[in-house]
């Protein structure tokens, strides 16, 4: 199979049933839409949700990057009323508490932007503390999902303090 990574910020659309998709997300989401009947799919990859009124089509943002795939998807020859979807991502990777939590608000951002379209989610995994590699083919709508632990960073041992410096022998008024 032809491998094409989605990186964050992109999408990708492809009706090639030798092609795969891949990526890995952390707080980020990824929408994997498809027609089945058509043999089409599309996989992005979105930041922060966004917004009509803030996204000013900024890639990064999964109200953009979600138009400019329906468009491409039905280009490609798709058609609306069979789109299906997975929804995979939105985990919380921050260390401490202080943070909001950017993966639940793109989550939600990804559920609701698909209810409006009326668009079916036939599948998702989204939340927990792991990180997820995904692998999408576009044709058939088959995702493989591996976690990807958060690994523990060592503790930080503090550097031994430096010895003062000596008076100097100059005074300043």
């Amino acid at each position: 199979m032809r491998s094409v990574t989605v990186i964050q910020g992109d999408y990708a659309t492809s009706c090639d049933s030798e092609v795969q998709m891949n990526t890995i997300l952390g707080s980020c989401v990824a929408v994997c839409l498809y027609d089945r009947v058509a043999g089409v799919g599309g996989m992005n990859h979105y930041l922060l949700p966004g917004d009509t009124r803030t996204s000013n089509g900024t890639a990064r943002y999964g109200v953009h990057l979600m138009e400019l795939m329906i468009n491409a998807l039905l280009k490609n020859g798709a058609r609306r009323s069979n789109f299906e979807a997975k929804l995979f991502g939105g985990a919380h990777v921050t260390v401490t508490g202080s943070f909001e939590n950017i993966g639940d608000r793109n989550v939600r951002f990804g559920r609701d932007f698909l209810s409006r379209e009326g668009i079916p989610i036939r599948g998702e995994s989204v939340g927990g503390a792991a990180a997820r590699r995904l692998r999408f083919i576009p044709t058939t709508g088959e995702v493989r999902q591996m976690l990807v632990p958060i690994q523990q960073a060592p503790p930080v041992t503090p550097a031994p303090p430096k010895p003062a410096a000596p008076a100097p022998d100059i005074t300043l008024f």
